[in-house]
Protein backbone atom coordinates (compact mmCIF):
# COMPACT_ATOMS: atom_id res chain seq x y z
CA UNK A 1 0.00 0.00 0.00
CA UNK A 2 1.18 3.48 -0.79
CA UNK A 3 -0.35 6.82 0.14
CA UNK A 4 0.14 9.92 -1.99
CA UNK A 5 0.43 13.01 0.18
CA UNK A 6 0.23 15.24 -2.93
CA UNK A 7 -3.13 13.75 -3.95
CA UNK A 8 -6.20 15.96 -3.60
CA UNK A 9 -8.11 13.11 -1.96
CA UNK A 10 -7.89 12.96 1.83
CA UNK A 11 -5.42 10.46 3.27
CA UNK A 12 -8.16 8.50 5.07
CA UNK A 13 -10.03 8.01 1.75
CA UNK A 14 -6.82 6.85 0.04
CA UNK A 15 -6.19 4.45 2.93
CA UNK A 16 -9.68 2.95 2.70
CA UNK A 17 -9.26 2.51 -1.08
CA UNK A 18 -5.82 0.92 -0.64
CA UNK A 19 -7.22 -1.59 1.85
CA UNK A 20 -10.12 -2.30 -0.53
CA UNK A 21 -7.58 -2.93 -3.33
CA UNK A 22 -5.63 -5.27 -1.05
CA UNK A 23 -8.81 -7.20 -0.25
CA UNK A 24 -9.71 -7.48 -3.94
CA UNK A 25 -6.19 -8.64 -4.84
CA UNK A 26 -6.26 -11.33 -2.14
CA UNK A 27 -3.58 -9.72 0.05
CA UNK A 28 -6.19 -9.61 2.84
CA UNK A 29 -8.45 -12.64 2.35
CA UNK A 30 -11.92 -12.73 3.87
CA UNK A 31 -11.98 -13.48 7.61
CA UNK A 32 -8.32 -12.48 8.03
CA UNK A 33 -6.99 -9.63 10.11
CA UNK A 34 -5.95 -6.32 8.58
CA UNK A 35 -3.19 -4.16 10.09
CA UNK A 36 -4.14 -2.21 13.20
CA UNK A 37 -4.55 1.55 13.21
CA UNK A 38 -1.29 1.76 15.16
CA UNK A 39 0.59 -0.36 12.60
CA UNK A 40 -0.83 1.72 9.75
CA UNK A 41 -0.04 5.04 11.44
CA UNK A 42 3.55 4.00 12.19
CA UNK A 43 4.17 2.46 8.76
CA UNK A 44 2.81 5.43 6.80
CA UNK A 45 3.72 8.12 9.35
CA UNK A 46 0.15 9.35 9.65
CA UNK A 47 -1.97 10.31 12.63
CA UNK A 48 -3.68 7.28 14.26
CA UNK A 49 -6.99 9.19 14.07
CA UNK A 50 -6.56 9.43 10.28
CA UNK A 51 -5.91 5.68 10.07
CA UNK A 52 -8.97 5.00 12.22
CA UNK A 53 -11.11 7.27 10.05
CA UNK A 54 -10.10 5.29 6.95
CA UNK A 55 -10.81 1.96 8.60
CA UNK A 56 -14.15 3.22 9.92
CA UNK A 57 -15.25 3.87 6.33
CA UNK A 58 -14.70 0.16 5.69
CA UNK A 59 -16.55 -0.77 8.88
CA UNK A 60 -19.48 1.47 7.93
CA UNK A 61 -19.60 -0.17 4.48
CA UNK A 62 -19.55 -3.70 5.93
CA UNK A 63 -16.13 -4.52 4.48
CA UNK A 64 -14.35 -5.07 7.80
CA UNK A 65 -15.55 -5.74 11.32
CA UNK A 66 -14.02 -5.40 14.77
CA UNK A 67 -13.33 -8.29 17.12
CA UNK A 68 -13.11 -6.64 20.50
CA UNK A 69 -9.63 -6.97 21.94
CA UNK A 70 -8.28 -8.69 18.82
CA UNK A 71 -8.47 -6.28 15.88
CA UNK A 72 -10.16 -5.66 12.56
CA UNK A 73 -11.03 -8.48 10.17
CA UNK A 74 -12.22 -8.68 6.57
CA UNK A 75 -15.91 -9.56 6.45
CA UNK A 76 -17.04 -12.77 4.74
CA UNK A 77 -18.50 -11.58 1.44
CA UNK A 78 -16.35 -8.44 1.35
CA UNK A 79 -14.99 -9.21 -2.12
CA UNK A 80 -18.51 -9.51 -3.52
CA UNK A 81 -19.53 -6.22 -1.87
CA UNK A 82 -16.45 -4.45 -3.20
CA UNK A 83 -16.94 -5.77 -6.72
CA UNK A 84 -20.55 -4.55 -6.71
CA UNK A 85 -19.47 -1.15 -5.39
CA UNK A 86 -16.62 -0.80 -7.90
CA UNK A 87 -18.80 -1.87 -10.85
CA UNK A 88 -21.40 0.73 -9.87
CA UNK A 89 -18.70 3.41 -9.55
CA UNK A 90 -17.23 2.36 -12.91
CA UNK A 91 -20.61 2.72 -14.60
CA UNK A 92 -21.23 6.11 -12.99
CA UNK A 93 -17.75 7.46 -13.69
CA UNK A 94 -17.03 6.05 -17.14
CA UNK A 95 -19.94 4.35 -18.86
CA UNK A 96 -22.57 7.04 -18.29
CA UNK A 97 -20.30 9.81 -19.58
CA UNK A 98 -19.20 7.60 -22.51
CA UNK A 99 -22.82 7.04 -23.54
CA UNK A 100 -23.64 10.76 -23.22
CA UNK A 101 -20.71 11.74 -25.43
CA UNK A 102 -21.47 8.96 -27.92
CA UNK A 103 -25.02 10.26 -28.28
CA UNK A 104 -23.70 13.78 -28.90
CA UNK A 105 -21.48 12.36 -31.66
CA UNK A 106 -24.31 10.23 -33.08
CA UNK A 107 -22.30 7.05 -32.54
CA UNK A 108 -24.23 3.80 -32.57
CA UNK A 109 -23.98 1.11 -29.93
CA UNK A 110 -22.10 -0.96 -32.51
CA UNK A 111 -19.60 1.87 -33.08
CA UNK A 112 -18.92 2.08 -29.36
CA UNK A 113 -18.53 -1.69 -28.99
CA UNK A 114 -16.10 -1.76 -31.92
CA UNK A 115 -14.00 0.95 -30.29
CA UNK A 116 -13.99 -0.93 -27.00
CA UNK A 117 -12.99 -4.18 -28.73
CA UNK A 118 -10.10 -2.37 -30.45
CA UNK A 119 -9.05 -0.99 -27.09
CA UNK A 120 -8.92 -4.49 -25.62
CA UNK A 121 -6.91 -5.73 -28.61
CA UNK A 122 -4.37 -2.94 -28.15
CA UNK A 123 -3.73 -3.98 -24.57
Amino acid sequence: MQLNFQDERPIFIQLAEQIEDAILSGAFPEETQIPSTTEISVTYKINPATALKGINILVDNGIVYKKRGVGMFVTAGAVKLLLQKRKKEFAEKYVNSLVKEAKRLNLSKGDILSMIERGFEDE
